[in-house]
């Protein structure tokens, strides 16, 4: 059923589209010398190129400029299939943790008022929970592990992500103190980055954070079975700190819980949007360009279509698919 579509991101100029389908569909074994050879080819090839060479000669651009500073750089090689251990991306990882680790993420501060928020320098904590953009630290930490850099402050970034925790088992940054419901938005990628981190605790810590999804199906209200948001049933590639169906999909497939029944519609969902040639990146939240600007890329992943396959969507979605066993070649 999908034979024709992995045989053609086989074939893909693209190193890093061919070592998601031989790594994450295949199943080929990471350390095997063919596999390790075509992360040579990821290290090399001209996506790599074009995300690393502004930060040649030790250029500096703020760490989490959207969406081309160290933060977001870090994460997309991670994302790639980017060789670990690659020391050449020391000076990333150094700006990243210490914007993440800075003295005022480890103050909490009581905040009565969404006003109040704007005044205080370290973390509101408003009526028992922290209002923090854990998405940064979570990402961090997926990041690095991924990458082969972690160290042992990577254990400072899942004690900040532990910490804030809420009681429902995700995170949110909302300002307003009547709200006491985790966001999708600033739940997955911290769920992502304490699994990976793999403790015991941070790893009973990511499942608690998986029921924020699962007790959703996915992209579902609790309340009536509605879809949450519109985008959610929307695909694209890169996703930042957004989410949708495939993103959480893909996070889910990390803790191995696809098997879940409440999994069963959002794969569905998934299987619902294939075209003929594989699954397009319905919407985007970059522009490419070499310019330095809010939403800029330094990479064009594919564009958007509704007529056509995005190969990096298509390449995530049949991973997904294998990983639940849904996948028939």
């Amino acid at each position: 059923m999908y034979q024709s579509i992995v045989e053609g991101l086989l074939a893909s100029a693209e190193p890093a589209i061919r070592w998601k389908v031989r790594a994450r569909v295949l199943c080929e074994p990471a350390g095997s010398p063919s596999m390790a050879a075509l992360r040579d080819e990821v290290r090399g090839c001209a996506v790599v190129r074009r995300l690393l060479s502004p930060f040649d000669a030790g250029r500096r651009l703020p760490t989490y400029a959207k969406w081309q500073g160290a933060h977001w750089v870090l994460a997309t090689l991670a994302d790639l299939g980017y060789p670990p251990g690659d020391e050449a991306l020391h000076p990333l990882r150094e700006q990243v943790l210490d914007t993440w680790l800075a003295e005022p993420y480890h103050r909490d501060v009581e905040v009565a008022t969404k006003a109040g928020v704007y005044r205080v320098d370290g973390v509101p904590v408003m009526r028992g929970r922290h209002r923090a953009h854990a998405s940064q630290q979570g990402n961090a930490l997926w990041s690095l592990v991924t990458l082969g850099l972690a160290d042992a402050r990577c254990d400072g970034l899942a004690d900040l992500l532990l910490h804030w925790q809420w009681p429902d088992g995700g995170w949110n940054c909302d300002r307003d103190p009547a709200a006491d419901t985790s966001s999708f938005f600033e739940t997955l990628l911290p769920m992502r980055g304490l699994w990976a981190h793999g403790t015991d605790r941070a790893r009973t810590a990511a499942r608690a954070a998986a029921e924020v999804f699962l007790e959703r199906r996915l992209a579902y209200r609790r309340s009536t079975g509605a879809l949450i948001r519109t985008e959610f049933a929307k695909l694209h590639y890169p996703l930042y700190w957004h989410y949708d169906v495939l993103a959480g999909l893909k996070a889910i497939a990390d803790l191995d819980l696809l098997g879940d029944p409440r999994c069963a519609d959002a794969l569905d969902l998934l299987e619902s949007m294939r075209l003929p040639d594989g699954w397009p990146a319905h919407a985007r939240y970059y522009r490419a360009s070499a310019d330095v600007a809010l939403g800029h890329d330094w990479v064009d992943w594919g564009g958007t279509s509704t007529r056509r396959s995005n190969p990096w969507v298509t390449a995530d979605a049949l991973a997904v698919l294998r990983a639940a066993g849904r996948l028939t070649m």
